[in-house]
């Protein structure tokens, strides 16, 4: 479990892709780390929002193993050697819960639609994604962006196919993570709130069992 305070960011050594029978899979490398002491072996580490296990250990990188199944569903399908990636070490006993909680299960790639500038430095971003998770997004609601934990400004209308939302960013979320580099077009990992989606699960399978 993660709290979307990342800390840091980290630089894709090399990435090896293959094809095994259930599709893609990834051999990534990440180095130039933000920390003096790297994460053991099998210790989670959310990278971009995505929570792999670190498979082995290279000096001063990380490996980690991709399943087809992960490559599938996040932006890792379009990763590259150079390319930067948040991350976030697991939440330990004690740790501060200062975002809220992520579990880096990835729901969907989301597409940046719009970035509005203000004068102070920060960024009105808005994002575009399927519109099946629109139930779960909500104004002053949490959202994990890139494993940035987010507060929604405002929903926008589902048109059938798509739903956006906003989000705003500060300039110390700018300057400290991927984010401050993407622009329309970029695409990001999307994590709903997982209180949301449990909420809306079991009002979903309550009102089916009463015949609603």
């Amino acid at each position: 479990m993660f709290t979307g305070l990342v800390e840091g960011t980290a630089r894709i050594r090399s990435l090896e892709r293959w094809i095994v029978e259930q599709g893609e899979a990834v051999r990534l490398v990440l180095t130039e780390l933000p920390w003096t002491e790297l994460p053991a072996v099998g210790d989670s580490v959310a990278v971009d929002g995505v929570c792999l296990t670190v498979e082995s250990r290279e000096a001063d990188s990380l490996v980690f193993h991709l399943m087809p199944e992960t490559v599938h569903r996040t932006t890792f399908a379009h990763a590259f050697p150079g390319m930067r990636v948040n991350v976030e070490r697991a939440l330990r006993v004690g740790d501060p819960l200062g975002g809220h909680i992520v579990t880096g299960h990835v729901d969907a790639v989301a597409r940046i639609a719009e970035v509005e500038e203000a004068a102070d430095g920060s960024r009105l971003v808005r994002f575009v994604l399927p519109a099946d998770y629109a139930p779960y997004l909500a104004p002053k609601g949490s959202v994990a962006v890139d494993g940035v934990s987010l507060t929604v400004v405002d929903v926008g209308s589902p048109d059938g196919r798509e739903v956006s939302f906003s989000v705003g960013l500060i300039p110390h979320t700018l300057a400290v993570t991927t984010l401050g580099t993407k622009g329309p077009g970029s695409t990001v990992n999307v994590e709903v709130d997982v209180l949301a989606r449990y909420v809306v699960e079991a009002v979903r399978r309550f009102l089916s069992s009463a015949g609603t």
